[in-house]
């Protein structure tokens, strides 16, 4: 393995990137904090094995014993699994602390894209990524991810994400507003409409789409040409058979906002908690189509 004491990059990781083998990024916090075990085993195994079949290397990242890790072991994947909310939620902001402490922790989509652009992971997929809170215009409550994804560093192109939009429980419409001010090229696939995690149609239009993986990597490539190191949102809408009836999702987001509120969560504590909650209301089936639009994403990447 390649590695030095603050980063370990695995084997076939490593090997990939220098044959100029495609490499897909994941991030574990699905593991750890977006589903209950052994949901989340499984899920974790069924996006490594989709970014196989399609002819690439997945790279998995977390921090383990407090060492960024690219690339996971089967063990280390149960692990995180098993220990669930137990283990650090680390966004970019948290790595420091994470590998001071010697913690076990999930990448939250921020975190993954800073490793990822570290060690030069072009690609990374997950199932929807943070944004502008409902309400954020007062609270600031605003995603860290939005800021790496518009980040612009010399010399280290930026990390295209792959992922059905942003969670239906924040804000889409502020987020969208805010990745544009970030100068993320955002990108609906296969769609004119942004997707809203569950549901296909947010109710906001892309201000680009394209149709094929061919276009999209054609969009990435000028992007990368003239030097734009900001990332490029693929915008990926859940499959049609696997999305939840758009009225039972908003209820469900409703009351789990309302109860949120009640119990003053806020900060890392809250979606995690909504995510568990409209599953619970919804029986499951917001869980299930989380599980098929993560894999759907990671075949697409």
């Amino acid at each position: 393995m390649m590695r030095d004491s603050l980063i370990r990059v695995q084997d076939q990781v490593r090997d990939a990137l220098r044959n100029g083998t495609g490499v897909v990024a994941l991030e574990s916090t699905i593991i750890a904090h977006g589903m209950p075990y052994p949901s989340n085993l499984e899920t974790a195994l069924g996006l490594e094995a989709a970014v196989r079949r399609a002819g690439a290397v997945p790279a998995t990242i977390a921090v383990i014993d407090g060492v960024c890790c690219v690339g996971l072991s089967r063990n280390e994947l149960e692990r995180l699994a098993r220990a669930g909310p137990a283990s650090l939620k680390v966004s970019r902001r948290d790595l420091a602390v994470a590998l001071a402490r010697r913690a076990l922790g999930a990448t939250t989509v921020s975190a993954t894209l800073y490793l990822a652009r570290r060690v030069g992971i072009p690609v990374f997929s997950t199932g929807g990524i943070g944004g502008v809170h409902r309400g954020g215009e007062t609270s600031l409550d605003i995603s860290s991810d939005l800021i790496e994804l518009g980040r612009d560093v010399p010399g280290r192109p930026g990390v295209s994400v792959v992922c059905s939009g942003v969670k239906s429980i924040l804000d889409i419409g502020r987020t969208l507003e805010f990745l544009e001010t970030q100068g993320v090229c955002v990108l609906g696939y296969q769609t004119d409409m942004f997707p809203g995690f569950y549901i296909r149609d947010s109710g906001f239009p892309v201000s680009n789409s394209v149709w094929s993986v061919q276009e999209a990597a054609h969009v990435i490539q000028s992007k990368q040409q003239l030097g734009c190191n900001t990332s490029v949102l693929l915008a990926v809408p859940v499959p049609r058979e696997h999305e939840p009836h758009t009225s039972l999702i908003e209820s469900a987001i409703g009351t789990a906002l309302q109860e949120a509120t009640h119990q003053g969560l806020n900060g890392p504590q809250l979606t995690p908690f909504l995510l568990s909650r409209i599953s619970q209301l919804t029986q499951g089936r917001s869980l299930q189509a989380n599980i098929q639009l993560a894999l759907h994403n990671a075949q697409v990447a």
